[in-house]
């Protein structure tokens, strides 16, 4: 129980009506959870208004509400708070309810299209080896130590963020490494918390179903860091040609890091091949088993951020050669000759970063076999792009269902098709059936060959017409190469 007059500290209130100092059992934005003594939060969402359900909520027990609109006519006994923001609101109150869990340990969000997760993963691996206890928040799986619970968004709503924080308190984490989508940040979900420092990795052509274009984009990334304040850090990478920009208006420390240019934390690519790559990293060599310069990219982010919390590089450098990869991106398995690549690649640079990164350690001999398709219900603009990264940069393709959602699988195919240039048409085939997409591609596929399964990574589902039925990349794409071998 807390009291509302303390949940609202810091919330920018327009009106009251009712009494303030009252117990709140509970907080909730959804008002089929609302149950007797909660406050509702009522937001006006995409899908469906929250304003629209303030009668229901107090039919089940609100007796507080929190919303932009006033009813016309407020039921009595009940306490209204008009705010110029419920999302902003939701944010503050969630973290004053769980008193502020952000503040008693160190939170690092990590922002960025590609390598969000590969960043907190590894830096949550990193801060373990090194004796401390640690939280992550993930689009794969979120972590207490290395007790797993499981992940539904990339970044929870308000109320399921600042308990899990909470949680972390409780456990005693010290530190604590998230993804920060930029569904969270235009969504407030992370309105109250406080962050010790902020990562960059990248900016490039996805979401804009939601964000509509990409200027707009960019503008939610850099609203991040804008909320820093002057005791935190902001970590951005230079060689993006968004990466300065990111950090034009944040009040936190500005450090970069980079491969191609001058930063304050810089690694150079000795060498990378399917074992790995060697590094130099502020001119101490080190070997990693991950594999890209995509990669090089997120072990450089790890350092730096590793050394702007104070850790000994040495150190630091010795235990990143001893990091595990991350599921689903770039796992490599090699059976019956064949490399088979797993990888989440469901943007246009994520899937051309895999397969230049293919390309650089391939020898020339081999054929590459790509398989890809691309979400229902998603960034229609980006469709025909996946079809022309990978036709340009593999030799064989097959276009094939990703999560169809609602979406109808073969319409998807159709689109990705536009990007299918006059001469790739002969190398590009349409398989709507996933699994049958996989095991064709193995067939086709001779000793030495790379076969790339790209899109869904780590997910061990696909979604069909509202329904998740198990499905599993690397499982079925393992399957397949030992089918393919054993009759060879």
């Amino acid at each position: 129980m807390r009291n509302l007059i303390d949940i609202l500290y810091g919330v920018a209130i327009t009106e009251v009506i009712g009494d303030t100092n009252l117990s709140i059992k509970d907080l909730s934005f959804d008002s089929r959870k609302v149950e007797e003594g909660f406050c509702y939060i009522a937001q006006e969402g995409t899908q469906v208004d929250g304003h629209a359900f303030i009668k229901g909520a107090i039919q089940l027990g609100a007796i507080a509400v929190v919303c932009e609109k006033i009813p016309a006519t407020p039921e009595k006994g009940i306490t209204f708070i008009r705010v110029k923001s419920s999302g902003e609101a939701l944010g503050i109150m969630a973290s004053n309810f769980f008193d502020n869990p952000s503040s008693q340990l160190k939170l690092v969000g990590v922002t960025g299209t590609n390598g969000k997760t590969t960043t907190v993963t590894l830096l949550h691996q990193l801060f373990g080896k090194l004796g401390h206890k640690v939280g992550l928040i993930s689009t794969v799986v979120n972590k207490i130590g290395e007790t797993e619970i499981k992940s539904t968004h990339t970044t929870p709503d308000a109320i399921q963020l600042n308990g899990l924080l909470n949680q972390m308190v409780e456990e005693a984490c010290e530190f604590c490494f998230m993804e920060v989508s930029s569904h969270a940040i235009i969504q407030n979900r992370i309105a109250g918390l406080g962050f010790e420092g902020g990562v960059f990795t990248n900016i490039t052509h996805e979401h804009l179903d939601f964000h509509k274009t990409f200027k707009e984009y960019i503008k939610a990334k850099r609203a991040f860091f804008n909320v820093l304040g002057k005791s935190s850090f902001a970590l951005s990478n230079k060689d993006d040609k968004n990466g300065q920009v990111m950090l034009q208006e944040t009040a936190a420390g500005k450090h970069y890091y980079a491969l191609k240019t001058q930063a304050d934390f810089k690694t150079k690519v000795i060498e990378s091949d399917f074992e790995g790559l060697s590094l130099k990293i502020d001119d101490q060599e080190f070997w990693s088993p991950f594999i890209g310069h995509f990669n090089a990219y997120n072990l450089t982010a790890v350092y730096g951020t590793a050394m702007l919390l104070g850790e000994d590089k040495v150190e630091v450098l010795t235990m990143l050669s001893a990091l595990n990869a991350v599921a689903g991106r770039f796992q490599h398995i090699k059976i019956g000759g064949i490399a088979g690549i797993v990888d989440y690649a469901h943007s246009p640079d994520a899937l051309e970063n895999v397969l230049k990164t293919i390309k650089d350690i391939r020898t020339g001999n081999e054929e590459v076999i790509t398989v890809v398709g691309c979400g229902g219900d998603r960034d229609r603009s980006k469709r025909p792009l996946m079809a022309a990264i990978a036709c340009k940069l593999s030799d064989k393709v097959i276009l094939t269902s990703d999560n169809p959602r609602t979406e109808n699988a073969e319409t998807i195919i159709e689109e990705m098709k536009a990007g299918v240039d006059a001469a790739s048409k002969r190398k590009v085939l349409a398989i709507t059936n996933r699994k049958e997409a996989i095991r064709t591609a193995s067939s086709l596929a001779q000793s030495n060959d790379i076969l790339l399964v790209a899109g869904k990574g780590h997910e061990n589902y696909q979604e069909i017409n509202g329904e998740r039925f198990h499905f599993d990349d690397l499982e079925i794409l393992s399957e397949a190469l030992n089918e393919n071998h054993q009759t060879k």
